[in-house]
């Protein structure tokens, strides 16, 4: 791979609280070699002058459905896994092209196949290229639960689906069968939500004993496991259980969010899908434009006041809080960096949101060569023309993009 010198005007490193002004980045084989005010580049290096743009690593979205589309006809849910794997390759280059160079996804939409696997395989191979993709599965549900689609539908259907698993013995065998198909975490409802329509977020979907198990079968296979969780018992339960991470907590109290800082938990609020529609529940207007179901618009109004709060506690903790947008479950025409400002405006300092999309998420990931821009990490790197430090909102027009050493962006 032919070697490049980035010349950067501004350079963050992900860890630092702050940028520490102009750096030269060697990368050779997509991996950084040397960071240093100049580097030795040897003859016929390609360089790449970012020197009016602040350098930083590539982003990391660490809650996305990539199988679903918010803004597409309610009957996306019947399109063929096929038609899916389509929408996930485009989704996975919008990512790229928006900063992200890894993703999350938190559940596979395709329930009567395994999409996602085949999605990751076309990435890693170099057959589409998109951000590098982490996959969770399918969300396991029980019936009646937050992933429990036939609700959608007329009883006389009798659709089945792969992620519904009720009571211990059905709830291994669905894990297990998860990880047959090569999913690097496993995801359960472990709550109700705000998108289904047959729940409430403070319902508890499982026992603790089906958690339990849950969480114990992954981690015999050295799967790390995360809870979709709003309701304050079912978070506290999911975190006895041993989860790694908490996807939302958007109804836990002051005591719960003690607990997950205790335990050590990494959590992923989901702001722009989730408490963005408190800080606006009473706003006709904003329903009518964010397609919003009914449901959903009822819950959040029930809720308004308790999400809010639980935002401004978490800003406030030392939790590890970690960025996730939940796209495809809402718009993909929103570019998912319109989430640090959601952060931001819930009391989330900008540095902390910047490193909730770079170290800490590469932390929860266990990805030690990612979200990081030191000498042997994977050049993954990405430019802002202004400083996000002072302005959340430079994040959302990126500049420059390169993942594992290419170039995919460049303006």
């Amino acid at each position: 791979m032919i070697v490049k010198v980035i010349s950067a005007g501004n350079f963050w490193d992900g860890l630092t609280d702050a940028p520490v002004g102009p750096r030269e980045i060697l990368v050779q084989d997509g991996v950084i070699q040397e960071i240093g005010t100049t580097v030795a580049a040897p003859a016929g290096a390609v360089r790449i002058d970012l020197s009016d743009k602040l350098v930083m690593p590539g982003l990391i979205d660490a809650h996305v459905h990539i199988t679903s589309r918010s803004e597409l006809p309610g009957g996306f849910w019947s399109y063929s896994s096929a038609a899916k794997a389509l929408y996930g390759a485009e989704a996975l280059k919008i990512h790229l092209n928006n900063g992200f160079t890894t993703v999350r996804d938190c559940g596979d939409m395709d329930v009567t196949g395994y999409t996602i696997q085949d999605i990751k395989h076309a990435v890693d191979s170099g057959l589409i290229e998109g951000a590098r993709l982490i996959t969770s599965g399918h969300m396991i549900s029980p019936r009646g639960g937050h992933m429990d689609l036939t609700t959608l539908l007329n009883p006389v259907c009798n659709a089945t689906q792969n992620c519904l698993a009720d009571g211990p013995d059905e709830i291994r065998s669905t894990v297990r069968n998860e990880i047959k198909w090569e999913a690097d975490w496993i995801k359960f409802a472990a709550s109700g939500g705000f998108s289904s329509p047959s729940d409430d977020p403070v319902y508890v979907a499982y026992t603790q004993a089906e958690m339990n198990v849950l969480v114990e079968t992954a981690s015999q296979q050295d799967r790390p496991v995360a809870a979709h969780v709003m309701g304050d018992e079912a978070v506290k339960m999911a975190v006895t259980a041993g989860v790694r991470s908490i996807e939302h907590g958007s109804l836990a109290s002051q005591a719960t969010i003690d607990l997950i800082e205790a335990k050590g938990v990494f959590v992923i609020l989901t702001h722009y899908a989730v408490v963005r529609g408190a800080r606006f529940a009473d706003d006709d207007q904003y329903w009518i434009t964010c397609g919003a179901t009914p449901a959903a618009k009822r819950k959040v109004r029930k809720y308004k006041d308790t999400l809010l709060e639980t935002a401004a506690n978490f800003a406030k903790s030392q939790v590890k809080l970690v960025f996730g947008t939940d796209l495809g479950l809402h718009d993909y025409r929103v570019t998912g960096a319109k989430e640090f400002g959601e952060m931001v405006e819930n009391g989330v300092a900008p540095v902390r949101a910047l490193k909730a999309a770079t170290s800490v998420a590469a932390e929860m990931l266990s990805r030690d060569d990612l979200g990081v821009l030191a000498p042997g990490k994977t050049a993954d790197i990405i430019a802002v023309a202004g400083n996000p430090f002072d302005d959340i909102t430079a994040v959302e027009t990126v500049a420059f993009v390169m993942k594992a050493g290419k170039v995919y962006k460049e303006i």
